[in-house]
């Protein structure tokens, strides 16, 4: 009886969290351009100075200028990612003028250190003294203070205009600008006449690395070249979402009568743990925040009939182990531990042909394969051992007593 109540519990438990928080799951996972609509660049980087080479950091860090040029835009959610050595893919929602962002993102991050002209209002800095391309490339470090307090050192390349620009704005401030965003107004403290300088404050380390970055960037500016574009109209994104669904809820359904039919019992239970499996993988989307595109659906629906085939090759082991004549629990314990080597082989061979493509792909292989590994691990989880769980517990409840409750009929069963 308490191996009965257990199932009911947990059964009822499951469901309830299921059905309690699946709307939210629903309406919140983020959605790619080919499923809502957008629009879709990929850009190769290069210096705009000859004999310079592409670094890393400057690569994140005119991301981040794009990232933010794009929320500028007005744009919804933006995506900006890094590939390789020397490109960078821009994802844009709800874009209405194509061209306006093609013009704006491909211009290069312009740092500019500026002081207040005659005109300027509070807080507004509009004479530009300095220029990224002043600055000694990568030269900006971050030291601390005696008080652990981060700093930031810079170089120029003209020692004696910035002399002159140091002298003349002592104790005035210098403000530090990304494109048109102000990062930070240092004040000058005295003349500096040997081109290098400090820029101290109430800096994070956090803070203190970023506008590290941006400097180093401002110094070696990157010019951005279009290699590759896709508009994708909302009209189009929501077919294909609305016929992936539905082509998915009629092959789930199919699915789940042919392992009811087959199976009896067990199959209702691999159902109901098939139904846990697809929650579990939206769950993990939704705290993740991953965005869900058509190549991932494509996974996510790989990975279930991946799920079934371990249900399928469990259930058939026990079916054979009770057709040799063993009672139903030694056929239950018999026919788990002789399928879980082969589901476990099969899973993992998988799972690592999903890394190697998630490693040497890029774009859309890329997010095939990240979906496939999260359906993989969580298939493991909720269609061998939770579903087995689940199945022990009623055998142990004497509530399976006989075979045909899995499909196997009297006249089947040999005799020992």
């Amino acid at each position: 009886m308490k191996r009965i109540i257990s199932f009911i519990l947990v059964v009822l438990v499951t469901t309830g969290v299921m059905v309690g928080t699946s709307p939210e799951l629903l309406k919140n996972i983020r959605l790619g351009l080919d499923l809502k609509g957008g629009y879709e660049i990929l850009y190769e980087a290069e210096p705009l100075e000859a004999g310079q080479q592409v670094s890393k950091a400057s690569l994140v860090q005119t991301a981040k200028s794009l990232e933010s040029r794009a929320n500028a835009l007005g744009t919804s959610e933006p995506e900006v990612t890094t590939e390789g050595t020397n490109r960078i893919r821009l994802k844009l929602a709800g874009v209405t003028d194509e061209a306006e962002v093609r013009a704006k993102m491909k211009e290069p991050a312009v740092l500019t250190f500026r002081s207040k002209a005659e005109n300027d209002k509070e807080g507004e800095y509009s004479k530009i003294e300095l220029r990224g391309n002043e600055f000694v490339e990568n030269a900006a470090k971050v030291v601390f203070t005696q008080l652990n307090q981060p700093m930031i050192d810079i170089k120029v390349k003209d020692k004696a205009k910035f002399s002159e620009i140091t002298k003349r704005l002592i104790g005035k401030p210098l403000a530090i600008y990304l494109d048109d965003q102000l990062l930070s107004a240092p004040t000058v403290q005295q003349q500096l006449t040997d081109g290098s300088a400090q820029i101290s404050g109430n800096y994070t380390r956090e803070e203190a690395n970023q506008l590290r970055d941006t400097i180093n960037l401002g110094a070696l500016p990157l010019k951005l070249t279009e290699k590759y574009s896709q508009s994708v109209g909302a009209t189009l994104g929501k077919l294909s979402l609305d016929q992936t669904i539905k082509a998915g809820l009629i092959g789930s359904v199919i699915i789940l009568v042919f392992m009811i039919g087959l199976y009896r019992v067990p199959g209702i239970i691999a159902s109901f743990a098939l139904i846990t499996h697809t929650w579990l993988v939206l769950a993990i989307f939704y705290l993740g925040e991953f965005v869900l595109t058509l190549p991932g659906i494509a996974a996510f629906i790989l990975g279930i009939g991946m799920a079934v085939d371990a249900n399928i090759i469990t259930y058939e082991r026990i079916k054979e182990e009770m057709r040799s004549g063993k009672s139903i629990l030694s056929s239950v314990k018999a026919g788990g531990k002789h399928s879980f080597r082969t589901i476990i082989d099969s899973n993992i061979t998988t799972i690592i042909a999903a890394a190697v493509m998630f490693f040497l792909g890029t774009g859309a292989v890329k997010g095939f394969a990240l979906v496939l590994i999260f359906d993989i691990v969580t298939s493991i989880i909720t269609n061998i051992f939770f579903s087995r769980f689940l199945l022990v517990l009623l055998v142990r409840g004497n509530v399976l007593k006989k075979p045909k409750y899995f499909g196997v009929k009297e006249s089947e069963i040999r005799a020992l």
